[in-house]
């Protein structure tokens, strides 16, 4: 945002099985609610259409990351990881609190 960076993203695209993960997405706090979030994963998506498949993890308490993944970006939450139900991708010491959910996105060309 005027030459000043305000947000980025991590993903890690596997083209064999047109599968993509969004590792990492972020806005800076002060730039957020201004379009930039769905800039940033458009831009994804679109230097990506080979990608049928993307997925993404969110903690289950935010509901700003929750609202933008599923209602602006279009993922479904497909599994919630807890603490009866942990992630094999879940960090040792995993007490409940960090409880996620996993998103998923499928495009519309299969």
């Amino acid at each position: 945002m005027d030459g000043i960076r305000v947000g980025g993203t991590i993903i890690t695209i596997d083209k064999e099985k047109h599968r993509g993960d969004l590792d990492f997405l972020y806005v800076k706090v002060r730039c957020q609610s201004n379009g930039i979030g769905q800039f940033i994963w458009n831009t994804i998506e679109h230097q990506h259409p080979e990608i049928r498949l993307w997925e993404t993890m969110t903690p289950y308490f935010d509901e700003r990351n929750i609202y933008f993944y599923v209602n602006r970006c279009g993922f479904h939450i497909v599994e919630f990881f807890n603490s009866y139900h942990p992630s094999q991708n879940m960090p040792e010491g995993f007490d409940g609190n960090d409880a996620m959910f996993k998103l998923k996105k499928t495009s519309n060309e299969q």
